[in-house]
């Protein structure tokens, strides 16, 4: 057995153990409340069991192991149905942020600690009523005020702001610039003076994203975490793990091996469902297409590894994954016929074909829309030529409204 193999083990008999009071069967039927408690009782257990930050150094509290591990440990748990949703956006973005530029070594550390247990969740706050998938579009402004700042504006589809302790943001400091040179990136207290948060109703029924609202919040200058005016290459570097924390190979929709277990359950044409070439097309093609998509995952992790940054083939995934998973949904719908379309708004949605497919068009919005991951694989991948771009090189201020 090798060493990855005993991980695996190890990780696999571990869940199994806590998984009658952490799992989806001990979750059912709980509000989003009492999950988020029982998420954070998980997440403490998980930490004092050594499988909090798999693949961080130990001098932030992690394991120091690798990205194959986690991905390993990652696998095993997704079976699971853990509560860990609250905190994929805190450990996958704004905590790693913090750790490579946060400005206060010491309190970050401790940040980092709390959010490892679930005590803190950080929450990324980018996009804007005018600036979602174009980030350097943003208006949320941060002007000089004394030795910090004062930060005024609005964001939008936040995810977990309503629960979340702090988040990181990004402001405009200078609008006398072409858009991308004119930011700041910073921390902020969710908890602050000023600060409001207002939950948004999504079609499938939560409410997990929300928009913020600043009204003249207070920020010392310990919380700029990129140079003045240097914001926007701290949160491409926040995009780039995004590509790769915000996805799988399913889209976060339900395992393949469901859809194969549906279509020997179903009928079409009077026969189990799979035996139609049609079907075994679809089930075909899906399996090759996410081994695509983890062979690019496997490759980016490899050079995180080697200290090297992940490239744009992230953008593949997140475009692909939820694109493909929206499909095989709708697939499975159809298979079912009138039963499918039965919708339980507290279903989960990797076990639930029209959960998925509802919440899919979500997917295909929040981290960059399909029409920006286009242009990023186009330009970055194919090195096709830039779309023109009216914009380019004129100051913001200039550009109009």
């Amino acid at each position: 057995m090798s060493d990855l193999d005993a991980y695996r083990a190890k990780s696999r008999a571990w869940l199994e153990s806590v998984a009658p009071t952490f799992g989806k069967d001990a979750r059912r039927g709980l509000s989003v409340e009492d999950d988020l408690a029982l998420g954070r009782r998980y997440m403490a257990a998980k930490f004092d069991a050594g499988f909090a930050g798999i693949n961080w150094p130990t001098e932030w509290g992690g394991q120091g192991l690798t990205h194959l591990e986690k991905i390993t440990f990652d696998s095993e748990e997704m079976q699971f149905g853990m509560p860990v949703g609250y905190f994929g956006i805190s450990l996958g973005m704004p905590v790693p942020i913090l750790m490579a530029h946060g400005p206060d070594k010491a309190w970050a550390k401790e940040r980092v600690i709390k959010a490892l247990r679930g005590e803190e969740i950080w929450c990324q706050l980018f996009s804007e009523p005018a600036g979602g998938s174009d980030l350097a579009g943003l208006r949320t402004r941060a002007v000089p005020d004394g030795n910090g700042w004062s930060l005024t504006g609005q964001k939008l589809w936040t995810s977990w702001a309503q629960y979340c302790d702090y988040g990181v943001i990004v402001a405009r400091t200078d609008p006398n610039v072409p858009k991308h040179k004119g930011l700041t990136y910073y921390w902020v207290d969710m908890k602050a003076p000023g600060v409001e948060v207002r939950p948004i109703k999504l079609a499938g029924g939560d409410s997990h994203v929300n928009e913020v609202f600043f009204d003249d919040v207070k920020l010392t200058d310990e919380q700029r975490m990129s140079p003045v005016g240097g914001g926007f290459a701290v949160a491409m570097h926040t995009l780039m793990i995004e590509r790769y924390i915000a996805t799988d190979s399913g889209g976060f929709g339900p395992h393949l091996d469901l859809f194969i277990d549906l279509s020997r359950n179903v009928e079409v044409n009077q026969k189990p469902a799979i035996e139609d070439g049609r079907i075994r097309s679809a089930i075909a093609r899906n399996y090759a297409m996410r081994s695509g998509l983890e062979a690019i995952t496997h490759r980016a992790m490899e050079m995180m590894m080697a200290g090297m940054q992940p490239g744009p083939e992230g953008s593949l995934n997140k475009l692909v994954a939820v694109r493909s998973r929206q499909k095989l949904s709708e697939l499975a719908i159809d298979l079912q016929g009138t039963t499918g379309l039965a919708f339980d708004p507290h279903a989960f949605v990797k076990e639930d074909w029209t959960a998925s497919w509802i919440n899919a068009p979500t997917g295909r919005i929040a981290g960059g829309a399909d029409e920006m991951l286009l242009n990023t694989i186009a330009e970055k991948i194919l090195g096709l030529p830039q779309d023109h771009r009216p914009d380019k090189g004129v100051a913001f201020n200039q550009i109009p409204a």
